[in-house]
């Protein structure tokens, strides 16, 4: 009995500890519609402070009956019993409280709200450009648009696949080298590509080579690279340039002063181009280097273009090859040389530079003393060029030349000889040529008697059958009209010296006759050969 009854009084215990509950969240409700404060936050069971209030729970007060020993019955009462009260209780809480676990999921979900609004990398943005352009995205640009470089050759871009990547990247802040070679932009591609560097800010770095950008993709570029601040390393090579947009690039390469590295390579630039590039130049103090390979740059053109090398005081490295200056542009760089004190690297590669051009050139090269490399092979200049150029620089006592290439040009012994003796002013200068010539030896002619001789046995005759080729009177000896005629019938490869030299042979008391016993001892005879 005293049991029950100490169960009995523990029940009313919690039924009275649960009322009390109810009423103090009653009383709070009753403050707040009445103007009172509301609490500020749900604060978790086991709270000891007195300004929190504590949440029970069903849950956890069935637990603590059913560990208390209670049957099943009395669960079921209870249950039944105080439904109702916990029910109330629940939906009057939880209309101004959150737990913990609900206040973080809130702030997360807010978080990435935010982050979906405000698309840094423009994943999102590029997506959706996708499909207003109706191309598929492409899955490698999306996993390095956060990367510092983007590489892309040879995707099959185009021209909308280009400009969904464009957009995309009018607020990108991370990639700063972008290359894009290889994906047949068109100039609509380039239209693209240039606005968007109008707008980003990050991009230092752009190569767009190989994408048929023609002469109005380059009009686009320009007119953006006249503004755009950032970028110092420009690749367009490859992209049928012609000297119609010449003007254009000579605009950015006279007033933009933040490129350092241009390449027009590989397009069809001719004398316009190079009249258009050499006052430009000359001017420019930014630009380190530049790549006009693979040109029509001649005539004129040269001449102007290698005036404004003369003037230039930034340049480093030159690249020229496969144009066509010939000899009239060759001197022209050679005065260009001799004025300039920056330049350290030249390649004229495959210009049509003789051995003349050569030694004019060489005038530049005895008083330049910043170059260090020369490229200069495949160019018809012979051993004669390529010992000029390299005397040129053994007596240019300040030179600090470094490395010579006259790639596919033979030299001869003379030329190793001088490299020898430059090797000991300049010990770190290598050079590079075709290979040494060696001096083509005379071969020792065949002594006349041999070939007679040689005839008789291939032709498999007797000393007398091959004399009567001369004696056709039979009469055993012939004069020398007559021996001459009969060697020039046979074919035997004999020149005048050679007759000339037999007939004193076979006629050693020069009376004008020779005898078939003087030819049969001459030509059985040992010594005679």
């Amino acid at each position: 009995m005293t049991d029950e009854n100490d169960n009995d009084e523990k029940q009313e215990n919690g039924e009275t500890a649960e009322a009390s509950g109810l009423l103090e969240v009653e009383a709070d409700e009753t403050a707040v519609n009445s103007g009172g404060r509301a609490p500020s936050r749900a604060k978790s069971r086991g709270s000891i402070s007195d300004q929190r209030k504590t949440v029970v729970r069903t849950g956890s007060r069935l637990s603590s009956r059913i560990e208390s020993g209670l049957d099943k019955d009395d669960q079921r009462d209870n249950n039944s019993s105080r439904a109702p009260s916990a029910a109330t209780f629940d939906s009057e809480t939880t209309a101004g409280y959150d737990t913990d676990l609900e206040v973080e999921a809130t702030i997360l979900n807010l978080k990435r709200k935010q982050r979906e609004q405000y698309d840094a990398s423009g994943r999102n943005i590029y997506k959706e450009a996708c499909r207003l352009n109706g191309v598929i995205p492409v899955s490698y640009f999306l996993r390095n648009i956060t990367e510092s470089e983007l590489i892309m050759k040879h995707h099959g871009l185009g021209p909308a696949g280009t400009k969904a990547i464009a957009i995309a990247l009018v607020g990108n802040t991370t990639i700063v080298k972008l290359n894009l070679s290889d994906n047949w932009l068109a100039p609509e591609g380039a239209f693209a590509i240039a606005d968007m560097l109008r707008e980003n800010c990050y991009i230092t770095d752009l190569d767009l080579s190989d994408n048929k950008l023609g002469n109005q993709g380059a009009a686009a570029l320009c007119s953006t690279l006249l503004q755009n601040s950032n970028l110092t390393h420009v690749t367009l090579s490859g992209n049928n340039f012609e000297d119609k947009c010449a003007d254009a690039f000579a605009d950015v390469i006279l007033n933009n002063n933040k490129i350092e590295y241009l390449n027009l390579s590989n397009n069809t630039f001719g004398e316009a181009a190079g009249l258009a590039f050499g006052p430009a130049l000359a001017e420019n103090i930014s630009m380190r280097q530049l790549d006009l390979s693979w040109n029509h740059i001649r005539g004129k053109g040269a001449v102007i273009l290698a005036e404004g090398v003369g003037g230039n005081i930034g340049l480093r490295k030159l690249n020229l090859s496969w144009n066509g200056f010939g000899n009239e542009g060759t001197i022209a760089l050679g005065k260009a040389l001799a004025s300039n004190n920056t330049l350290e690297e030249l390649d004229i590669t495959n210009n049509r530079i003789t051995a003349e051009g050569s030694v004019l050139l060489g005038k530049g090269l005895a008083v330049i003393d910043s170059l260090k490399v020369l490229l200069i092979g495949k160019n018809p200049m012979q051993t004669a060029g390529c010992y000029a150029i390299l005397k040129s620089v053994k007596e240019n006592s300040n030179s600090t030349m470094e490395e010579i290439d006259f790639g596919n040009i033979q030299v001869n012994k003379d030329f190793e000889d001088l490299f020898k003796e430059t090797l000991e002013l300049l010990p770190n200068l290598k050079v590079k040529h075709g290979g040494t010539k060696e001096k083509v030896k005379p071969k020792p002619k065949m002594n006349p008697m041999a070939k007679l001789q040689k005839y008789i046995q291939v032709n498999n005759l007797r000393l007398v059958d091959f004399f009567n080729k001369f004696d056709k009177d039979g009469s055993m000896s012939v004069n020398y009209e007559e021996f001459e005629e009969g060697l020039l019938e046979t074919g035997i490869d004999l020149d005048r010296e050679e007759i000339d030299w037999l007939i004193k042979q076979f006629d050693k008391d020069g009376d004008g006759d020779i005898m078939y016993s003087t030819v049969f001892n001459r030509l059985t005879s040992p010594t005679s050969f």
